[in-house]
């Protein structure tokens, strides 16, 4: 596996021999990256593995940081792991915490198996620099206060290897446990046929891609994908969308390079694997080909990408919203606004509304939630008077604002077309007095006016009143 980058560099445009420093990855990046690669080796914390919350809304690794871990006891209970970043800010070092994992048992073998999580890091950001000895725990991954480290010479790996690979190509339902173990002997499932030599790889090219794309060899799989491009490019998309870090962004590009068309079902389950790693760089670059790599893409393609991320992204459906047309949000799901009017994010919901995104059926939640209680009538006031996003025969959305006496933003509906005789005829028990007063006299002044109008003399074609 290539190690995770804490800055980015690129091949220079004026010698591509040349890296020139392009940036710095966010903190979520990194740690997305991180818990696959300890995930994919059986090494992830069974308690917990997470991120702190400062390093939360698109942060980013600071620039020169470097990373080292602290492995010890908990005072109560369990084995904690922390990860941590220093760098240098005016001269001064900085050190804050980054991840923070524990594990469920507390003894000598919980232990032993934290520091090895915390080896494998360490090798994640700063390379295996020289050939270490290598460890695996015997009696399964799932079960750690009965297990034991045991240290491996290389004649016995190569008995043990042997032996996992011919598990992984007869027992199918032991597979992803085996992968583990592989890959804590021999760093990657690809890597271990320099370990064992002449012995072949009973596996087929497709098996052996996939494998390419889960332990980061990059340089194996542009080997081997261009003859598998048929039949597996749909497959092969989704695995390498899932993938996170600079090789999965990598071997993403070649396959949308490469292959013409997906059908829009493969397309859509790449693009939330993509947002499900938490990675914004690839989803952007995913969404920007959608066009181009599906024929006949749905209007609604965009707008439902944005809606998915919300669950568990929203920083990521954000900049989906920045990055679509107008054509784009006017075919969005119009859940997406009431979304976002959960949150009380009126600077997301005014972007979607300038953009012409319709209101649709539920309109009525959306101007529900932004008017109970009468602390955010004026977002939903706002938006109606920067864009008609009603039908007016909903009048459903008229009844959420009675009923909530926002009296300001109910007559606005009238005001865009929405006929309130209709409405009492529907809702004769709706609201307080005070606010269907109120509603009744705005009505009866937009009858006048609109009386006025009708009998205005006409002159030269036009109305004047």
């Amino acid at each position: 596996m290539d190690v995770i980058e804490l800055e980015r560099w690129k091949p220079s445009q004026d010698d591509p021999r040349k890296l020139e420093y392009a940036g710095q990855p966010t903190a979520l990046q990194v740690f997305e990256e991180l818990k696959d690669w300890l995930e994919s080796m059986g090494y992830l914390p069974d308690e917990y593995f997470l991120m702190g919350d400062e390093w939360n809304n698109g942060r980013e690794i600071p620039k020169g940081a470097d990373i080292f871990c602290t492995v010890d006891y908990g005072e109560s209970e369990g084995v904690y792991l922390d990860v941590y970043l220093k760098w240098h800010q005016d001269g001064k070092p900085i050190t804050k915490s980054f991840i923070t994992g524990k594990t469920l048992g507390e003894n000598g073998n919980d232990l032993d198996r934290m520091f090895l999580t915390a080896s494998t890091i360490t090798k994640a950001f700063h390379g295996n620099h020289a050939t270490h000895s290598r460890y695996m725990k015997i009696g399964g991954v799932e079960d750690d206060t009965g297990g034991r480290v045991v240290h491996l010479s290389q004649q016995e790996e190569k008995v043990i290897i042997n032996a996992l690979v011919e598990q992984r190509e007869r027992q199918a339902e032991s597979m992803s446990q085996t992968e583990q173990l592989l890959r804590r002997m021999a760093g990657s499932i690809t890597a271990y046929m320099d370990t064992v030599g002449h012995r072949p790889l009973h596996m087929s090219d497709y098996d052996k891609a996939v494998l390419a794309i889960r332990d980061g060899e990059l340089d194996t799989f542009q080997d081997l994908y261009p003859w598998l491009l048929d039949p597996h490019a749909d497959s092969l998309l989704v695995e390498a969308a899932g993938r996170p870090g600079s090789v999965g962004r990598s071997i993403t590009h070649f396959l949308l390079t490469d292959v013409e068309r997906f059908p829009e079902a493969v397309y859509c389950a790449a693009c939330k694997r993509a947002v499900d790693i938490n990675d914004p760089q690839k989803t952007a670059s995913l969404l920007a080909n959608a066009a181009d790599c599906v024929e006949n893409l749905s209007p609604s393609f965009h707008g439902e990408m944005a809606s998915y991320a919300y669950a568990d992204h929203r920083h990521i459906a954000k900049e989906i919203i920045k990055q679509c047309s107008d054509e784009q949000i006017a075919t969005a799901p119009p859940y997406l606004l009431e979304q976002f009017a959960m949150d009380r994010d009126y600077r997301t919901m005014s972007m979607l509304v300038e953009k012409g995104i319709s209101g649709g059926p539920d309109a009525s939640r959306t101007l529900h939630m932004l008017t109970y209680g009468g602390h955010d009538s004026w977002m939903a006031e706002n938006l109606l008077q920067k864009r008609m996003w009603v039908d007016v025969n909903n009048y459903r959305a008229l009844h959420a604002c009675v009923e909530n006496g926002a009296v300001a933003v109910a007559k606005l509906l009238p005001d865009g077309g929405m006929d309130f005789e209709q409405y009492r005829l529907r809702y004769p028990n709706g609201g307080s007095e005070e606010t269907i007063r109120a509603l009744e006299e705005h009505w009866n002044e937009l009858q006048a006016q609109e009386q006025e109008q009708g009998n205005a003399p006409e002159i030269g074609g036009m109305t004047l009143g």
